[in-house]
């Protein structure tokens, strides 16, 4: 069912989103194409801060900021799968794996790659930070339009 609250916590995510994948740019070789990098990490935004932060507004304070953190982490999970899926599936084509289960497990293994590069204080901060104001924005919210 749509919400005041869940549109919000959407909005919210989306916007850190696409803040932090600015943030993220930077921290790649120079030469890296980043094709549709915001808007991937945008649309996966939309979807965590629907389902993950939006749907639980409405619990106080506390669960508010929790709500917030699981959201940044769910993102952070779904946009480390999201972009690894995409680049296996690229060096896939050229055929550089022996089998489907060397690439399955090459998932994973860039997404570890990927979460040690963007490990940094900036971007921990701002995703601790905005994670944590979308979720309480989203309870203000709720509040607002019971």
């Amino acid at each position: 069912m749509p919400t005041a609250a869940r549109f919000v916590a959407a909005l919210c995510l989306a916007v850190l989103a696409w803040v932090v994948s600015e943030q993220i740019k930077p921290l790649f070789d120079e030469d890296k194409a980043f094709g549709n990098f915001n808007l991937i990490n945008f649309v996966i935004a939309v979807a965590v801060g629907w389902q993950v932060i939006g749907s639980r507004a409405g619990r106080g304070l506390s669960a508010a900021i929790n709500n917030g953190l699981t959201g940044g982490i769910v993102l952070v999970f779904w946009c480390l799968l999201a972009h690894s899926a995409i680049r296996m599936f690229e060096i896939s084509m050229r055929g550089r794996y022996g089998g489907a289960f060397e690439a399955f497990s090459a998932i994973f293994e860039m997404m570890v790659e990927n979460r040690i590069l963007i490990a940094t204080p900036l971007i921990i901060g701002a995703l601790v930070i905005g994670s944590v104001a979308s979720g309480v924005i989203a309870e203000m919210t709720n509040k607002r339009a019971s």
